[in-house]
Order: C-alpha cells, then structure tokens, then sequence
C-alpha cells in the first residue's frame, strides 16, 4: 500500500541564506517506491573520501552549510541527505509512518544506492541515534567518523530535559520549527530561521519532526533498542576508524556528559573537540569543528 505523502513547493527553498547547492533526488529506493529522498552530492563523484552529513530533529542538509565547504575544499565528495518527512524529501502525512526502521532502512538502501566507499560518517541528534547504527551494516564502507551531540537509543531514560522536549512537541502539533531553532541557536539570523521553516509551509508537512521525539529509545521494550544494543558493542569491540568528536558545551540534553559518555563507548575515540558557545546544533559553529577534524585525520 503506497503511503501518502506530501511535497514541500520547490519556491519554498529559492534564495535562502548561505545555500546553493543543487537538489538531488531519488524516487525509487527499494521500500520507498515513490517517496522522493532529497540529498546534496558535490564534488568528485570518483576516488575521493567521502562526507555523509547526517541531519537531526527538527532540521535538514540547511544545517551542514558551514561544514560544506571545508570538506569540498580538501578534494573531498560532501553527500548530505534528507530524512524523510524533512527539509526537500517528501513527508509521509500520516504520524504513524514514522518508525526507527522506517528511518534507518531509508538510510540503510539509500547508502547503498549511492555506492559509497571510503566514507567519514559526520552525525548529530537523529543523525547520530540513526547514523551510529549504520557502519555495523557496512563496515567496509565506513572508515573516519565525525560525532556531534548526540547518542545511542538502548532503552535507557534520557532525563528530565528530553522529556519536557518531548511533552512539548508531543502537545505543540504546529510547533514553530525556525522559533525552535532560534531559541536554541542565538545566533541565527531572520534569513537563516527562515531557511529552516523553509520545509514546513504548515502544521500537514510536519508529522516527521512531531514523531522523532516520540522514537527515542527510553525504554527496553521500544522498536530500535536491539538495534542501538548492537551498535554499541560495534563501536566498543569493532571499530577500527579514525574518530572525532566535537561537543556543543551548552547544549542542555545531549551536552557535555552525554557525549562524555558516548565517548567511552568509541574504540580509540580522542579527548573532544569543546566549543564553547555551541549549543545542540553545534553545526552552526561548524567552519571551525570541520577544520579541526580534518586536521585530526590527516594527522592520522
């Protein structure tokens, strides 16, 4: 049964601040037949390393704009996709579509349609509770990882900031997405916030930022948990790439303990990148995070 979708107007993304990079577009992924998946690919499509930028709640490949260029600007290949139900991908109507596997094989057959090779997985919120999950699969593929604020679902409580994140979401239908981004990204001008409302023209294009809130994995018995499980003991006893982690400090749920945490559980990960000002969409601070990584690596 095809699942009903909706599409963002193309006009919705003309002119926005910081971005003019060309949408890509795939429409036939085995099990999303029909449901089109946005992503950015520039630079060499041939032997060179790869940056898959993985996006989070409730934003999309607008956030890696920062980060972008420093990778292009090594030779690198820069692949930024969105999530369905975000930024230029298509968004399913209905809350229930939305699952942890609804995402994560998305994700998983759309790495492997791009036919990736010699990758850094570069990952934050969702892009990480996802993207983390995902190199266990493809191992080969996988060689540097990029984590930023973000964790692991193995059905453990994420505190008392998430759950009010969660309530508020939960009874917010139409919450405002660039207002929430503002608020927890100061720096933000008029133009950038309204890049990211840019995807959601009103409350019917927003089931997938309601629903990623309600998927973390805060209990054992939720979809994902064995999941998470698995990946973690691929990162603790598997992992054989190079790694770097870069922490937003004021970020108030996936901050400094979290990813001290997250760390720990990383096979050889170094001591941290610290931004200081950063918040959860550390991103944003992000010309200086890719710099450094990527003199992290080439020094590997």
């Amino acid at each position: 049964m095809a699942i009903e979708s909706m599409r963002t107007p193309e006009d919705r993304f003309q002119g926005l601040d910081g971005w003019d990079y060309a949408p890509n577009y795939i429409d036939d992924l085995p099990g999303y037949e029909g449901l089109r998946v946005h992503y950015v690919d520039e630079g060499p499509k041939t032997d060179a390393p790869v940056f898959l930028c993985l996006h989070g709640e409730p934003s999309w490949a607008y956030l890696y704009r920062k980060m972008i260029p420093v990778f292009l600007a090594s030779g690198a290949r820069v692949i930024a996709p969105d999530f369905l139900g975000f930024g230029r991908s298509d968004k399913p109507v209905s809350d229930s579509d939305y699952t942890f596997d609804f995402h994560r094989n998305m994700l998983k057959a759309f790495i492997t349609r791009m036919e990736l090779s010699d990758t850094c997985l570069v990952c934050q919120d969702w892009g990480g509770m996802l993207g983390l999950t995902i190199p266990m699969d493809f191992p080969a593929i996988f060689t540097r990882l990029l984590v930023m604020n973000t964790s692991i679902g193995i059905g453990k409580p994420a505190g008392d900031g998430f759950n009010a994140w969660r309530d508020y979401v939960a009874n917010t239908p139409d919450f405002p997405v660039g207002g929430l981004m503002k608020r927890a990204t100061p720096i933000l001008t008029d133009t950038e916030v309204e890049a990211y409302d840019a995807p959601f023209p009103d409350d019917r294009y927003k089931a997938g930022v309601r629903r990623f809130p309600a998927l973390v994995q805060t209990s054992p018995d939720m979809q994902g948990v064995d999941t998470g499980l698995a990946a973690l003991k691929f990162w603790q006893e598997d992992w054989t790439g190079d790694s770097f982690m870069a922490i937003g400090m004021q970020d108030p749920v996936l901050g400094p303990p979290a990813m001290q945490w997250l760390k720990k559980q990383i096979k050889n990960c170094p001591e941290p990148m610290e931004v200081a000002d950063g918040g959860h969409f550390v991103q944003e601070w992000g010309e200086e995070i890719a710099r450094e990584a990527l003199n992290r690596f080439e020094g590997n």
